[in-house]
């Protein structure tokens, strides 16, 4: 099978600004708050196979790495760029974490590998079928039982961060953002075959709530 290269929305929506998207993330949103609470819900485990989808800059591989470093972590992504930037970011952190690259459709990995699979600020940048596509692929990847936990953009909890997530959407796309405002994101993971879906937590930030949804692959999966 063949796994053409995808369109993909770079990281704040153009090419040019991903150099400056960990300064984008510091100014606009509490980033010790949000990704140490990711890490919290993570809960990684030592032997643990955890693989992060889109792994963007690394700075979440990074801080997963600090709180167990007894955990196997992989990231995927779509984007060379980022790949890039993630690299020297563990070269100076003097770490070895496996990152790969793939073209959009099918995740490089065997049927059942990975006891967690978790991914943060990605799925808003994905059209409706990706979405789903993506789930998809998440959920024949992990093992049964298996966790998944995203964190991304969701319903915003009040007026002001309705207003406020506008500023992603003129980046990103009203296209693929509107599921994320409407708090889709459980509905297509149920969809995607997952159990006990929850939306577990959020945080406001500058730009929108950051929410947190977890699931969990049961002993078959619908793809």
């Amino acid at each position: 099978m063949t796994d053409d290269k995808k369109e993909f929305i770079p990281a704040l929506g153009h090419d040019w600004l991903t150099g400056f998207y960990d300064l984008a993330i510091r100014f606009t949103m509490p980033e010790r708050k949000f990704r140490n609470k990711l890490m919290d819900f993570l809960d990684p485990l030592d032997g643990e196979e955890i693989l992060e989808f889109g792994f963007g800059t690394g700075q979440n591989l990074i801080l997963a790495n600090t709180k167990n470093g007894n955990a196997n972590y992989i990231g995927l992504d779509i984007d060379p760029k980022v790949k890039n930037i993630a690299k020297k970011k563990f070269t100076k952190n003097d770490i070895e974490i496996q990152l790969d690259l793939y073209g959009g459709g099918v995740f490089p990995y065997p049927d059942n590998t990975y006891d967690k699979v978790f991914s943060s600020l990605v799925f808003h940048q994905l059209d409706k079928e990706a979405k789903i596509s993506c789930l998809n692929e998440i959920c024949r990847v992990l093992k049964p039982d298996g966790a998944l936990l995203i964190g991304d953009w969701g319903k915003p909890k009040s007026r002001l961060m309705r207003g406020m997530f506008y500023s992603v959407q003129i980046l990103d796309g009203f296209a693929t953002t509107a599921d994320n405002v409407k708090g889709l994101i459980p509905d297509f993971m149920v969809a995607a075959g997952f159990e006990n879906v929850a939306e577990v937590g959020h945080v406001n930030t500058k730009i929108g709530s950051y929410c947190y949804y977890q699931g969990k692959k049961p002993s078959f999966c619908r793809v």
